[in-house]
């Protein structure tokens, strides 16, 4: 008896005259008897007493007593022929309790390992009334106590080496009771776990040796997988071949059946015997009874899917495992290690070996990580030019014809990029700019006074039907962004442009270059008054333009110049007739009438001559440049201001007294005449 395993092989067993019938809910046989041949129960070890019973009615049929004295058997032994039993239970007491503790009594059933050992061809044997042999194990375990966790707080408990654990035996196919107990050896540990310090360490096999069977039946087996020792690296990857079954069998740890072995995932694929069938034979009746054996096993982690197990090598990391050498698993020089977690909750578990890229095989052995062929690959996967295999990799040399399109391909792609990249930016700085010029425009209509001049001219319907305030943008568009072939005349305080705006009303423009605060002033002072003035000899102010550093003002478009232009030609012959100057000097004086008395609030122009009287196509005089022009209230006769105007046209008086009156507008006119008269 293996003491460190919880089956006991019984190699034959003669079934002879087994009658039978079947039907679906059970199996009969009828006028059932065996005999048992050639087999013996051999019990070894010291101070002990082997009980053969029955294990229904615990009826003794033979005892047997080990004594471990200088002439003391240290084994006996009861013959098994002799009992035309269907089942047979196996009682051990240990002697001297106080001694290395073995067990109090277990039960031992003999049972069908594997059902399907009996064949088809058996039973028409057993039919004729012939004799078969089979396989029997027997099932053993401690019941002194029915679960580990309470034997574990006892003083009998078996498994009393510090290297041993201990395993549940649940009957899920009957009772669904833990039926007891069995102590096993812990990972990397083999010996008796019954005994203190009789469970030792193994050392791992870091090579298999030569001759290692590497197949069973359709299944690889690859190191650190094995059938034997020397074969697989611990006692954790040993596996079992059942060569009888056909095709033949691949066991991972007994109870689970292997498909698949992959090193790359780390992962053996398994159907379990989720129980292992007990028959048991009484009278006329068979019985089935199953058991599962409750047990992890080691490295290995079941995974949420059916019969998939997640592996490692060792349970310390990679870093951890470098340190030594000799025990480190990734031997193969393209191997890498990796560090692998377990999947249910994340934590740390262990490391497993895999090639590196550009290799495949089998990294815990030398040179077992081969260079993979990329070039060999079928339909040029890898690569769809010249395919070059090099250690761990592969080179691709495009042909001419792909080198070719390629270079086309690349310098399409890169113009195509570049153009993308320049149409991109220069959309971007084009929104930047509008964005700000449109921040700068708002500030020059707040600095020039546009709520204010908004405000007087929404306070009169009439001033608002007849003056607009434009934006930078018509008047841009009106004179062609101010091109120099639209410059009607310049002085020194500006530019004026001819304008067409988008009603084809041709106006003129004008552009100061006077930036000064009072300027400014001036130039509002001059659209609220032109604003209120309607008189055919004054000229029409259409609006203004706020949104530059200098305001523009937009007026009707006078054709034929100013007065001065006619008056003082370069030759000295003026082609203005008698007549006309005249009509010019009466609409003059009817023009300042009109300010002085005619208009709802005395306006005082401050800077009539010659130069501010335009000329249309029918020489008709128009009054401009209100600039300086000031209000006068209706019941007042004058008012104190600075001095300004143009020399030579400046009334003396108000030169001397800074007092503004009308007469000061008159003599103005009155030196205008002079100038009509003497040319």
């Amino acid at each position: 008896m293996d003491l460190d395993e919880n089956f006991i092989n019984v190699p034959l067993i003669d079934l002879q005259n087994l009658p039978y019938s079947f039907t679906s809910s059970e199996q009969k046989i009828r006028n059932t008897y065996y005999h048992f041949t050639d087999n013996t129960l051999l019990v070894s070890g010291c101070n002990a007493i082997a009980t053969l019973a029955d294990p229904i009615t615990n009826e003794t049929f033979d005892t047997c007593a080990t004594i471990c004295t200088p002439t003391g058997n240290r084994y006996c032994t009861i013959d098994l022929h002799n009992w035309n039993r269907t089942s047979l239970g196996i009682q051990l007491t240990r002697l001297n309790q106080t001694e290395f503790h073995l067990v109090d009594s277990s039960s031992i059933k003999t049972f069908l390992y594997d059902a399907s050992n009996i064949t088809d061809d058996d039973l028409t044997e057993i039919r004729k009334g012939k004799s078969i042999k089979v396989e029997f194990a027997l099932l053993w375990y401690i019941n002194d106590h029915p679960t580990c966790e309470e034997a574990k707080n006892m003083t009998n408990y078996a498994c009393v080496s510090p290297n041993s654990d201990c395993y549940d035996i649940v009957d899920y196919a009957y009772t669904n009771n833990i039926l007891g107990y069995f102590c096993r050896c812990s990972l990397n540990y083999q010996g008796n776990p019954y005994l203190p310090d009789r469970c030792q360490e193994i050392s791992p096999t870091f090579a298999p040796d030569k001759g290692c069977q590497t197949k069973c039946g359709g299944i690889n087996i690859s190191f650190p997988f094995g059938l034997k020792e020397g074969c697989y690296r611990s006692q954790a990857f040993a596996l079992t071949c059942n060569e009888t079954s056909n095709p033949p069998t691949l066991f991972f740890h007994r109870y689970y059946i292997v498909h698949n072995i992959s090193l790359e995932e780390g992962q053996l694929v398994a159907s379990e015997l989720n129980t292992t069938t007990i028959i048991i034979y009484f009278g006329s009746y068979i019985y089935y009874y199953s058991y599962f054996f409750s047990y992890e096993t080691g490295p290995f982690v079941r995974l949420e899917q059916q019969s998939i197990f997640s592996w490692v090598i060792e349970t310390q990391h990679c870093e951890e495992a470098r340190q030594n050498n000799a025990t480190f698993a990734c031997v193969d020089k393209n191997s890498v290690c990796e560090n692998i977690t377990k999947t249910s909750n994340e934590d740390s578990w262990g490391y497993r070996c895999n090639c590196a890229k550009g290799y495949q095989g089998n990294p815990y052995i030398s040179d077992g990580c081969k260079d993979i062929d990329e070039c060999s690959v079928p339909n040029n996967y890898f690569c769809n030019g010249t395919c070059i295999n090099t250690k761990g990799g592969y080179q691709c040399l495009p042909d001419k014809k792909q080198t070719v399109l390629l270079g086309v391909t690349i310098g399409v792609s890169t113009g195509s990029g570049l153009l993308l990249l320049s149409i991109s930016f220069i959309i971007l700085r084009r929104k930047w700019k509008k964005r700000k010029q449109k921040k700068i425009r708002e500030r020059h209509f707040h600095q020039n006074h546009g709520l204010l001049l908004q405000q007087l001219i929404s306070s009169n319907e009439d001033v608002a039907e007849r003056t607009k305030i434009f934006s930078l943008d018509e008047i841009e568009k009106a004179t062609n962004n101010f091109d120099e072939t639209r410059v009607l005349g310049s002085g020194g305080h500006g530019t004026v442009y001819k304008g067409i705006l988008s009603d084809q009303r041709v106006v003129a423009i004008k552009k100061s270059k006077i930036v000064k605060k009072s300027e400014i002033d001036q130039f509002i002072n001059e659209v609220a008054i032109l604003s209120q003035i309607n008189h055919r000899n004054i000229v029409r102010l259409f609006g203004c333009c706020l949104e530059t550093e200098v305001p523009l003002l937009v007026y009707e478009f006078i054709s034929n110049g100013t007065l001065a232009d006619h008056l003082h030609v370069s030759d000295g012959n003026s082609t203005l007739s008698w007549e006309a100057r005249l009509r010019i000097a009466t609409e003059t004086a009817g023009a300042l009438a009109y300010l002085h008395s005619a208009a709802s609030i005395s306006i005082l122009h401050r800077d009539v001559k010659s130069s501010n009287i335009l000329l249309d196509d029918h020489f008709m005089a128009k009054i401009s440049d209100f600039g300086a022009s000031r209000l006068i209230p209706l019941d007042e006769t004058h008012i104190i201001t600075v001095i300004q105007g143009t020399f030579g046209y400046l009334d003396p008086e108000y030169y001397q007294t800074s007092q503004l009156t009308e007469k000061s507008d008159v003599y103005s006119f009155g030196v205008i005449l002079l100038e009509l008269l003497t040319g």
